[in-house]
């Protein structure tokens, strides 16, 4: 059996798709993509352990919605989910949560998205520097978000820079295309548009099918090596 360290595990999956934001993510000017619901179920792998992941879109009403991710297995128990509205043609997140159990170590974190006030601010097990108040501007979306903005604009064919506002911090992320690659989805080959975005010494990679909501596969290196590998098994 794979033995594991634990605290090495919990920064590993801790925000598992902070990287992912910082690699992957929609162009603000694009025009708006019809927002649907959908569930997809991932096969997910970090720090050599397997594990099953859920990514899903259903409404809140009112022109918002939820977006989540899940995943799960005998060691760690993660969830991050997102809700957000549609406005003039931009997807605006309003809240989110993020939770995770690695062992016996549990956080919980909370973020407010206050439009009106034009900051963002943080709750739950975050460090003092990392609460905020940070000043909103348009266009500003959080790591989950940019998931599926990614999706948008790379079938949109717009630029793919992104102003990222999560966990506490801003960042400004570029990505980048890298051809055309195929890959395997639900025992079928489908081509996908290959994205990159380094940031220091991590780099994430996704792979956009076009007609798919989500990316078909999303990878995070760290230091030359894979930690998390989120593949799609089907999409409905």
């Amino acid at each position: 059996m794979t033995r594991v360290n634990p605290s090495h595990t919990n920064r590993a999956v801790r925000r598992p798709l902070a990287g992912l934001a910082a690699a992957v993510a929609l162009c603000f000017a694009a025009p708006a993509m019809a927002v649907e619901p959908f569930t997809a179920d991932y096969q997910a792998s970090y720090m050599g352990m397997q594990a099953n992941g859920k990514m899903t879109l259903e409404s809140a009403g009112q022109d918002r919605w939820r977006y989540s991710l899940n995943i799960k297995n005998s060691l760690a128990d993660l969830s991050q989910s997102t809700v957000f509205e549609v406005r003039d043609g931009q997807w605006r997140p309003l809240s989110s949560t993020d939770s995770s159990q690695v062992l016996v170590k549990k956080q919980d974190k909370n973020a407010t998205y206050n439009w009106s006030s034009g900051v963002a601010s943080w709750t739950g097990d975050v460090k003092p520097d990392r609460a905020g108040p940070i000043k909103l501007k348009t266009g500003d979306m959080d790591a989950l978000l940019i998931n599926l903005a990614i999706v948008r604009d790379v079938e949109a064919g717009k630029p793919l820079r992104y102003r990222m506002v999560d966990d506490g911090r801003v960042k400004q992320l570029s990505y980048s295309v890298a051809g055309q690659e195929s890959i395997t989805v639900g025992g079928k080959s489908h081509q996908a548009t290959k994205v990159v975005s380094t940031d220091g010494d991590k780099q994430t990679i996704a792979w956009i099918v076009d007609g798919m909501p989500v990316p078909a596969r999303i990878l995070q290196r760290e230091e030359g090596k894979d930690a998390m590998d989120l593949r799609v098994q089907a999409v409905r």
